[in-house]
């Protein structure tokens, strides 16, 4: 049986495995994260979204004074925020609207790369916001938020090798929720609920049946690749 047979069969069985399909709702709360209200989920709102989330980033990192934006180099930094993005979803919110209606509100939400941001904010003179200030409790509060992630892993022949691989995973007390999203050769593509950023969890992968093959892979939409230790 391949494995796309096997994750067919086991979406079939039921959900102990492969858990939810709707996203939760996601709001931009990390240091390194922005959310902006948009009314579709087109190309061309999207990249204005984007340089409007790492405006909000490289605000908070500097201490909460929009006034920075009209430095030297800051709007064209923020022009090409597409170069700084770590990974985007979009979240859906109810809200009342003037009628007193309730009213589905589209936001997408941007987490950008802190080193790269880092040293962008670096490159321009910026000074970051001191310790002990709301950006450094906003980054504390980060660290415990729920985030979402895409990660690959190969190695896998069998739904045995799945079940022991999705096994290692929500066995981590890191781990929210864990959903397969595709099957491709011997390797599936999972979209993982976590607490926190991502490389704690790969961190506390080690020892497991579990090994990271790339923390930062250069695959559009992945942010990890971890493949199945032999038994």
């Amino acid at each position: 049986m391949t494995l796309v047979a096997v994750l067919r069969r086991l979406a079939l069985i039921g959900p102990l495995l492969v858990l939810p399909l709707s996203a939760p709702c996601v709001h931009a709360e990390g240091l390194y994260t922005g959310q902006v209200t948009v009314n579709t989920q087109s190309d061309t709102e999207r990249v204005e979204a984007l340089k409007s989330a790492l405006a909000q980033v490289v605000v908070k990192l500097t201490g909460g004074d929009n006034a920075v934006l009209a430095r030297p180099g800051v709007a064209q930094a923020v022009a090409d925020a597409a170069n700084y993005v770590q990974q985007y979803q979009y979240a859906q919110d109810v809200v009342t609207a003037a009628d007193g209606k309730p009213q589905v509100r589209l936001s997408l939400v941007a987490q950008f790369d802190r080193s790269a941001v880092d040293k962008l904010v670096a490159s321009l003179g910026l000074g970051t916001a001191p310790a002990g200030s709301d950006a450094q409790a906003i980054q504390a509060a980060a660290d415990t938020q729920a985030q979402i992630f895409h990660i690959r892993i190969a190695g896998l022949h069998s739904a045995a090798d799945y079940a022991r691989a999705v096994g290692a995973l929500s066995r981590n007390e890191l781990v929210r929720s864990v959903q397969a999203e595709q099957a491709r050769g011997d390797g599936v593509e999972l979209r993982l609920d976590i607490t926190g950023p991502l490389q704690r969890l790969l961190d506390s992968l080690a020892g497991s049946s579990l090994q990271v093959d790339n923390a930062k892979p250069p695959v559009d939409g992945i942010d990890a690749l971890l493949s199945l230790r032999p038994q």
